[in-house]
């Protein structure tokens, strides 16, 4: 009788041992309390990884997200790490932009790779979102899609740009375009964007902006092919060239990536447009390189929501000193896809240190219920603020003679409410 009770205990010790295991291998549950296992934290790391669009069909890319990200990464790493705890970045899986590879990625980041968090996630797809939220993992990247705008457990680096009704828009972009302007009263701007969810939403909100900053919109359409660049823009320029009854407006803006604002700004300067334009991703050093493309972006006004690589605050020097580094010690070219990565690793890095020495998913959400702080890249942050509305901070950059210069310098607007 006593072996049998004997061989009954050590079958449930070893069943309970198996059980464990097998939790362990699997990451456990993301969302338990102190002391039980947690996916992707041991108790000398943290695994991270991100999704990025390396490699798009248009040749844009944003491969130096990565590169960004890590630069951050490897400071906290040479500091102690987080309570301890050192970060096991296991750097970007390309998305190549397309919906299917976007959320294949967060699936394998998860269920493979057993990350704690997917950061950062930089994509004008972005398909892996509910899945990453129904499962728990917090993720930081460029809040340019709705998806950054309410999910518990997803954060835009910069606030929440595209909210949905009842959050609030960021107006840098209207309100320093009216100071190029000299003002927007009695101002016209046309807007474009590529025919897809991003493009079609960017209309619809900085329609909102616009407007409420005095512009009158003359155009406002999201109809340029999303898979591929135009070869012929003509069509386009002839409608943007007659919106303000028949005449040009005061502004064009795209809402576009580089390859298409590349062919649009070409086409409008050879129909003899003189009017602003502006956009919202071509600040890299970078793109000087190609005569065709200097001439293309020569004068364009570009939004930035972080402080100008002309600034010398001491965070653009860290940011500075710490790319350099994780570049090999090279003084590699800065661009904005760098301060994604570097700024989401930031945004996670901060939550993780105010979730304390016990991280579980759940200490990170109580974090991020009430964190704040000031003088980043991207100016003041607060969350959960961050979930409806952007942290409202930017610049305006123009591109003279082969060099940027700050048009509209770095500082934060009240935002708008969206409705």
């Amino acid at each position: 009788m006593l072996r049998s009770i004997r061989t009954l205990a050590a079958a449930t010790a070893a069943l309970l041992l198996a059980t464990a295991c097998n939790s362990a291998s699997t990451g456990g549950s993301p969302g338990d309390g102190p002391g039980s296992a947690t996916r992707g934290v041991s108790a000398t790391s943290i695994k991270v990884g991100g999704i990025v669009s390396m490699t798009t069909a248009s040749g844009y890319s944003k491969k130096d997200t990565d590169l960004g990200a890590r630069a951050r990464y490897d400071r906290a790493n040479a500091e102690g790490g987080v309570h301890g705890r050192k970060i096991e970045y296991l750097g970007a899986e390309d998305d190549g932009q397309d919906p299917a590879k976007n959320l294949a990625a967060a699936r394998k980041l998860v269920q493979q790779d057993n990350v704690f968090a997917v950061s950062p996630m930089s994509s004008v797809t972005f398909t892996g979102a509910d899945f990453l939220d129904q499962q728990k993992v917090p993720t930081i990247g460029w809040g340019t899609l709705p998806s950054f705008c309410g999910p518990a457990h997803l954060y835009g680096f910069n606030g929440c740009l595209v909210p949905m009704p009842g959050g609030t828009l960021n107006q840098t972009w209207p309100e320093g375009l009216g100071a190029v302007l000299g003002g927007a009263k009695g101002k016209s701007v046309a807007l474009i964007a590529t025919d897809n969810d991003a493009g079609k939403f960017g209309i619809r909100t900085f329609t909102r902006g616009f407007t409420a900053a005095g512009f009158t919109v003359s155009y406002a359409k999201a109809v340029v092919p999303a898979a591929s660049t135009p070869n012929d823009w003509s069509a386009y320029t002839k409608e943007i060239l007659r919106s303000r009854d028949g005449k040009a407006p005061d502004a064009v803006v795209s809402v576009m990536q580089t390859p298409y604002n590349i062919g649009l700004f070409t086409a409008l300067k050879r129909a003899g447009y003189r009017g602003v334009i502006s956009d919202p991703t071509d600040y890299d050093p970078g793109l000087l390189a190609k005569d065709a493309t200097r001439q293309a972006l020569d004068g364009v006004h570009v939004l930035l929501q972080f402080q100008p690589f002309e600034s010398d605050t001491p965070a653009m020097k860290q940011f500075k000193e710490d790319i350099r580094k994780a570049a090999g010690g090279k003084n590699v070219p800065l661009n904005m896809h760098m301060v994604t990565g570097y700024m989401s690793a930031d945004l996670f890095l901060s939550l993780a240190e105010k979730a304390g020495k016990d991280l579980s998913v759940d200490s990170f959400q109580q974090a991020a219920a009430s964190f704040s702080d000031t003088g980043t890249l991207v100016g003041d942050r607060a969350l959960p603020k961050g979930r409806k509305e952007s942290f409202g901070c930017g610049a305006l950059v123009q591109l003279k003679d082969g060099r940027y210069e700050v048009s509209v310098p770095f500082r934060c607007y009240p935002p708008i409410p969206f409705d």
